[in-house]
């Protein structure tokens, strides 16, 4: 009798745990509970990938704030739009000293990349980052003055989401649908690098980088942004486009105000100051006091040992029950030299961040590379088997070809600093730097993007057997064993001494 209500007792224990797992699991944000079965299901936007050419590429547009510019590479939505067919979108974000960009969200996954300020005797910029995500508590208060420094009084109440320090070479992961901001509270400008995966799954709208802003008045650059779908549209959709209001602002101007005054138990005047109807600071806007943050008190700590080894380089051990949605770190240093994947001191380096070192990654499907390279040094031929490759050139410059899948050569040219450029899936490239040297930061569509060089120690020609190479270059086995072997760097290659640069 005992044993039975002993095991009745551990069936209804393990059926209450049960339920609460699954309610758990619904709660969780984003879909992360859809697991792996329904991440091999998802696919991107079809997409069309015909062009006779690939383009370096300027932004379109360029929209200037109180206290910044953001500028911007739409897809343009023609024929031979490289962008359109990655199905990526690029923005540059510059923001003054204390200037703040203000809080929005996307309908898309995002990565941006802090770039170092654009003068040489800057060394470092930085900033703060906010980011709200759905569901997650806020863990960032003034309950310990042991644990957290701010600047608000002490009779404050102060309560907000987790808020971290960012600096030149971080790269940070958000999801869709996640609301964030940007305050620059160092001495220099600071640049922002935005990719906006708009082909992505989680984008259930169309192929627009759609932002929703939760402040400000930010009319000029929504106009800008409505002129650009204007012209991707047909006539008859033209027309109706046309049709419609001006833009109106941040998203509480959309709602009436005693709705918005209802909602948060306001006044009608303070609802009115939501909307912001005369604001014409645009999306970056200055800060006239310091900013009133809540930071922890140990950052410097942690950001000493980030480096300090094994467990430094990838956070902490981690065994996938520790890291729940809400604290899953969203920020990795890409610029470290220590961090480098690749390496060659007479070549340059090469990073990777995908999801086994930042994990978020795996719910964006994103991965994002950084490469240096020195003067004159190579870049072995390769190409990327399951992901486009979206990069912005953030220093010197280099000459690039690609080749497509008819052996044509459809871009040979030099990328300068400050522009964007796409090698589509499965196209060949090789990346040559000038005498400047060449450096970019890329984002590739897929969660763990594939490189497979063509030339090196680990490449597709060093694979095959030398009867084969011979056979299919009608080559001898001694030429073959050359073509193999001549060259044992793993794929930043040191420029031999018989061949210059590009000046």
């Amino acid at each position: 009798m005992a044993s039975s209500s002993s095991l009745l007792c551990l069936s209804l224990l393990s059926l209450l745990l049960s339920n609460f797992c699954l309610a758990q699991i619904e709660q969780v944000p984003l879909g992360i509970q859809s697991g792996q079965r329904q991440r091999q299901k998802q696919q991107r936007w079809q997409t069309q990938c015909q062009f006779e050419r690939l383009n370096a590429r300027q932004p379109n547009r360029r929209v200037e704030s109180e206290a910044g510019v953001s500028e911007y590479w739409d897809i343009q939505g023609q024929e031979d739009d490289e962008l359109q067919c990655a199905g990526v979108e690029v923005a540059r974000h510059t923001i003054q000293q204390r200037g703040l960009l203000l809080p929005s969200f996307l309908n898309a996954p995002i990565i941006f990349y802090v770039l170092q300020g654009m003068h040489a005797f800057i060394i470092y910029s930085r900033g703060i980052h906010g980011a709200v995500i759905p569901g997650c508590p806020e863990t960032f208060g003034r309950g310990s003055s042991q644990q957290y420094r701010g600047y608000l009084s002490q009779g404050s109440e102060e309560q907000h989401q987790k808020v971290r320090e960012i600096q030149a070479g971080d790269i940070v992961a958000l999801p869709a649908g996640v609301a964030s901001w940007v305050y620059n509270n160092g001495g220099s400008p600071l640049v922002l690098i935005s990719f906006v995966d708009v082909g992505n799954q989680a984008n259930q709208l169309d192929q627009f980088t759609r932002r929703f802003h939760l402040g400000g008045n930010p009319q000029r650059e929504q106009r800008s942004e409505q002129q650009v779908r204007v012209q991707r549209q047909s006539r008859r959709e033209e027309r109706s486009l046309l049709r419609l209001q001006n833009p109106n602002g941040n998203i509480f101007s959309g709602f009436d105000v005693r709705l918005l005054a209802e909602s948060f138990k306001i006044d009608t005047e303070l609802a009115r100051r939501l909307q912001n109807r005369d604001d014409r600071r645009e999306r970056i806007v200055r800060v006239r006091e310091d900013l009133s943050i809540i930071t922890p008190a140990r950052i410097e700590e942690e950001e000493r040992r980030r480096y300090g080894g094994y467990e430094g380089s990838y956070g902490e051990y981690y065994n996938g029950l520790e890291e729940t949605f809400c604290t899953l770190r969203l920020r990795h240093n890409i610029d470290h030299p220590s961090q480098a994947d690749i390496f060659n001191p007479r070549g340059g380096r090469v990073t990777t961040v995908n999801s086994f070192n930042l994990p978020i990654l795996r719910f964006l499907q994103l991965t994002a590379k950084r490469a240096v390279l020195y003067k004159n040094a190579l870049l072995a031929p390769h190409y990327s088997p399951n992901s486009h490759n979206v990069l912005y050139v953030t220093r010197g410059s280099g000459r690039v070809q690609v080749s497509d899948d008819f052996g044509r050569n459809v871009f040979d040219g030099e990328l300068q600093e400050g522009q964007v450029f796409v090698v589509p899936q499965n196209h060949a490239v090789v990346q040559q730097a000038s005498s400047r040297g060449f450096e970019w930061i890329s984002v590739k569509t897929n969660e763990n993007a594939i490189n497979q060089p063509l030339a090196g120690r680990i490449s597709a020609i060093r694979a095959m057997p030398e009867d084969v190479l011979a056979n299919a270059f009608r080559i001898s086995r001694e030429q073959a064993r050359r073509l193999k072997y001549n060259r044992d760097e793993v794929s930043v290659f040191t420029p031999s001494s018989q061949q210059g640069g590009l000046e």
